[in-house]
């Protein structure tokens, strides 16, 4: 890409709108980081707009209601009320507001997952059937059944809310069930991918460790595809130890 004339040129001041209303032409809405990046750094400002389009636009995986299911889930958990032009997608897509208000109750139940996880850990003696993550997961189970969307989606949504808050038992407990639940791995990628946009890349990664540890200690069985990824060693860093540049 060219770089930009003087800022001292009219023409350059013209460049600089037509580029920022061009971005909120596509994005269908202007927010302060936009024109900061079209003005200070044009490329990053063009690889911004490229990850948005791949990242939460273009239809992957999921549908897209379910990838709007998935989005609520996360901006419910992480508290993000700037999000709102996913309600109107959500709605848009023919999402009711009893799936919210059901949406809302298991995103609840994530968030306090903790509960069960402090039970599983520290009190398994005490109360054998809270062991595991089992008694978690049929508590979710029966309020996904009621919530008229498929309980496969339930868990999707589930798990990216928990990722997006670094709920790591919580979240493996959603990857399992997904596994159970027959739901493809090619779906939980993109579900999981999602929190890249308001949590960062770190946490994304986080959450494929969690995965990967599920896999590797047999508790999920991952098809011929993804073993390779289970199979592959030297994941976590620098053999010397040194922390990986991100």
């Amino acid at each position: 890409m060219a770089p930009l004339p003087p800022a001292e040129d009219p023409a350059a001041l013209d460049e600089l709108r037509a580029r920022i209303e061009a971005f909120r032409g596509a994005r269908g809405f202007l927010l302060p980081h936009h024109p900061a990046m079209a003005i200070a750094a044009p490329d990053l400002h063009d690889a911004y707009m490229r990850m948005y389009r791949t990242l939460t636009v273009d239809l992957r995986h999921l549908d897209a209601f379910e990838r709007e299911v998935v989005w609520l889930a996360i901006l419910i958990a992480a508290e993000e009320a700037i999000g709102t032009h996913h309600v109107e997608l959500f709605r848009t897509h023919g999402g009711t507001d009893a799936q919210v208000t059901a949406l809302t109750g298991l995103v609840a139940l994530v968030l306090g997952g903790g509960a069960f996880r402090f039970m599983d850990e520290k009190w398994a003696a005490h109360f054998p059937a809270l062991a595991g993550t089992a008694a978690y997961r049929a508590a979710f189970d029966g309020l996904a059944r009621e919530a008229g969307l498929p309980v496969g989606l339930c868990h999707l949504a589930a798990a990216a809310a928990a990722a997006m808050v670094r709920q790591e038992w919580t979240l493996a407990a959603h990857i399992e069930a997904a596994y159970g639940h027959g739901v493809a791995e090619d779906r939980l990628v993109e579900a999981l991918s999602l929190i890249i946009w308001p949590a960062g890349v770190n946490a994304f990664l986080e959450a494929c460790g969690v995965w990967h540890h599920l896999m590797v200690a047999g508790r999920v069985t991952p098809s011929p595809r993804y073993r390779v990824w289970a199979e592959t060693a030297g994941q976590g860093g620098h053999a010397d130890g040194r922390p990986v540049p991100r």
